[in-house]
């Protein structure tokens, strides 16, 4: 981002959503530590024109990359129409704005389906929390648009090989919330269920973690 202001869309303020956000700011801020991540909440999963109105304020506002925590590409048709850039969610929605693609994080849940389903067939299956990662397959990267350098695709395949082998964890301290105040003390890596109830933006965010 040229301008270091990055705009996100938002559904709600619940844990799952803030998580992505923090993590996002995060890894934006391990590039450029000065970018700010400004959050318009639309208090909706799915509807095309608040979350398209949405953009459009924080593409007005300054910002010159667009990502989302939404289920409708209507952020990224903005960014397009202005000349921007899009980080998507869920699925590879390059088809709908491919002068503005990114990339975007995209979930696979077919191979714990199958095995879900193997199991109860041959009566091993057991009652268990799951929760999926990039080592298991269930979470990946759509493909990295062209428009990025190749020197920086490499960076996240490095980055995403450390995620797979366990030896990186965007949430490993110190991180600083939004206040100030220390949300994760240096060298320490929250568990499971501290991250499942995040309720705090890490410094850089802008807006409420409220809603």
């Amino acid at each position: 981002t040229e301008s270091g202001q990055i705009g996100y869309v938002a559904a709600f303020p619940i844990p799952e959503v803030l998580r992505g956000i923090n993590a996002f700011t995060l890894g934006a801020q391990s590039i450029n530590p000065d970018v700010t991540v400004e959050v318009a909440w639309t208090s909706t999963w799915f509807d095309p024109v608040i979350e398209k109105e949405a953009a459009e304020a924080l593409l007005n506002g300054g910002a010159d990359v667009i990502s989302q925590h939404q289920d409708t590409p209507s952020a990224g048709e903005a960014a397009q129409t202005a000349g921007g850039y899009w980080v998507g969610y869920n699925d590879d929605m390059s088809r709908f704005a491919p002068e503005a693609w990114l990339t975007a994080p995209v979930w696979d849940w077919g191979p714990f389906y199958t095995a879900v389903v193997e199991s109860v067939a041959d009566g091993t299956w057991t009652s268990d929390q799951y929760y999926g990662n990039m080592a298991d397959g269930l979470v990946n990267l759509s493909p990295v648009a062209d428009v990025v350098a190749q020197d920086v695709r490499d960076q996240i395949d490095a980055k995403a090989a450390e995620i797979i082998a366990g030896t990186f964890n965007p949430f490993t301290g110190p991180i600083t919330a939004q206040d100030g105040s220390e949300a994760v003390a240096d060298g320490v890596t929250p568990d499971l269920g501290t991250l499942l109830g995040m309720d705090y933006f890490v410094a850089g965010v802008v807006g409420s973690a409220t809603g």
